[in-house]
């Protein structure tokens, strides 16, 4: 574990002299979401994860929120570790914050993996999210991750898994009430930041989601990939939007092909 001069705290495995991927997690969480991934890739890849501002061990945001922030923040990780390009791979809000990066940092970005992210939302959705940014503003973190658990794990899982429910409650409730709320807001209104994105984003990606995702769905997913000229898309069965927990070989086995077939030199 180490901590950039602006306060980011982050962790780097696997070979010195591979391929980066960095990884990014989405909101409420850390970089301790990808202790299901991260092993699957870091005896070929150098793995660099890391908290988002107002998250895990990181500093607050030094501004309101946007993710053109968040972005920013990404760069200044990858010039500190001395990262030249780097895969870029993002779930959720992260997986916004990488066609943010993308768009900002091309020349930086050998490729994308966007897990479970949103496009454009309809009206009731919108109208839905919002009021859950508002609840969060009002109430804390803490009032909203009961929801957030139906919406983000199937019941069978939930049920079998009480110990990962508790993990993830901690997760979300580790967030401070005066800060959480304004990067739920990213989430829920930044895509307009990176829809029909300008200048288009050209790299190779791999857009994946779950058939019982409900907020970030296979409309989206296809919707994503279609303003990437060449993205793959996957979608996954019987699984909800933290598929990444629920069942990581899933998840990884994909991630690992695309990459591999990618053939980046180090």
């Amino acid at each position: 574990m180490a901590i950039t001069p602006d306060g980011t705290k982050f962790e780097l495995t696997g070979p010195a002299d591979a391929p980066v991927v960095v990884m990014i997690h989405g909101l409420g969480l850390s970089k301790e979401c990808w202790q299901w991934t991260a092993p699957a890739l870091e005896d070929a890849y150098r793995v660099l994860s890391y908290d988002l501002y107002g998250h895990g061990g990181s500093v607050p945001p030094p501004q309101t929120p946007n993710l053109s922030m968040f972005s920013t923040q990404l760069s200044g990780l990858l010039a500190h570790c001395r990262v030249e390009r780097a895969i870029i791979a993002g779930f959720s809000l992260g997986g916004m914050i990488a066609r943010r990066f993308a768009q900002d940092v091309p020349q930086q970005t050998q490729a994308l993996v966007i897990l479970h992210s949103p496009h454009k939302r309809d009206q009731e959705a919108q109208a839905a999210i919002l009021k859950r940014v508002h609840q969060a503003q009002k109430l804390g973190p803490q009032s909203t991750i009961e929801a957030a658990l139906e919406r983000w794990f199937t019941q069978r899982f939930r049920v079998a898994n009480p110990d990962t429910m508790e993990t993830v409650r901690r997760w979300v409730k580790a967030n401070k009430k005066s800060i959480y709320h304004t990067i739920y807001s990213v989430l829920a209104t930044g895509i307009d930041e990176i829809v029909t994105p300008d200048p288009a984003i050209i790299c190779p990606a791999l857009v994946m989601t779950s058939d019982e995702d409900y907020g970030n769905g296979p409309v989206m997913a296809r919707a994503i990939a279609a303003e990437i000229p060449g993205a793959e898309t996957l979608i996954l069965s019987n699984l909800r939007h933290m598929a990444l927990v629920e069942d990581p070989e899933a998840i990884n086995r994909p991630i690992r092909q695309f990459l591999d077939k990618l053939g980046l030199p180090a």
